[in-house]
């Protein structure tokens, strides 16, 4: 049986984080291609409204 890792995404000093996955198209080939970053839970709504 395999083992489950469970990662908590908070550190000591109270500041939280979120995974963000986006979407994104690929200029060589034109496929989708999936962008994972961390980023604190501050800053979501600027990352994601940049492109």
């Amino acid at each position: 049986m395999a083992k489950k890792v469970v990662a908590t995404l908070k550190v000591a000093t109270g500041k939280e984080f979120a995974k963000i996955i986006r979407m994104e198209r690929s200029p060589k080939t034109g496929a989708y291609q999936f962008n994972e970053d961390f980023i604190a839970t501050d800053h979501i709504k600027e990352f994601l409204a940049k492109k």
